[in-house]
């Protein structure tokens, strides 16, 4: 039989809090775990492994679907690598999206910064680009 360990040794290995792990336990995610006679979690190292994917996971972005879709991938022994990818280079184009939209909004907030004096006038680019239907 495998070491089982309490909720607080877990987070320690996990880099994850208590709560974040009853959390992830609550939701599905992470595989229920045993109790002990007095009542206290127990985690087996198939379940220390759960965590630590889902705390890289977390850190990399993945939604908790895309993370329960590669903890479901990673307990199949007939998985192909082409899904893990698929759902991997899906969070990647997300990622690029929303970098090229954060680098449209810097060139607008830049240019409208760039164009107001910032001094004493109430005469404001900056309000007045705001005002400004983004289609012009």
């Amino acid at each position: 039989m495998s070491t089982l360990i309490t909720i607080g040794e877990a987070a320690k290995r996990s880099g994850l809090t208590a709560k974040m792990i009853r959390y992830y336990e609550a939701s599905g995610l992470l595989s229920s775990t045993t109790r002990s006679e007095a009542g206290y979690r127990l985690y087996n190292a198939q379940q220390l492994q759960q965590l630590t994917v889902i705390k890289r996971a977390r850190k990399l972005g993945f939604s908790l679907a895309q993370i329960q879709s590669l903890l479901d991938l990673m307990q199949n022994p007939s998985r192909t690598s082409r899904e893990v990818k698929a759902i991997t280079q899906h969070h990647l184009d997300d990622i690029e999206q929303k970098i090229n939209e954060l680098q449209q909004m810097q060139e607008t907030l830049k240019q409208l910064a760039d164009n107001c004096s910032g001094d004493e006038s109430a005469d404001c680019p900056i309000l007045d680009g705001l005002c400004q239907s983004s289609e012009q």
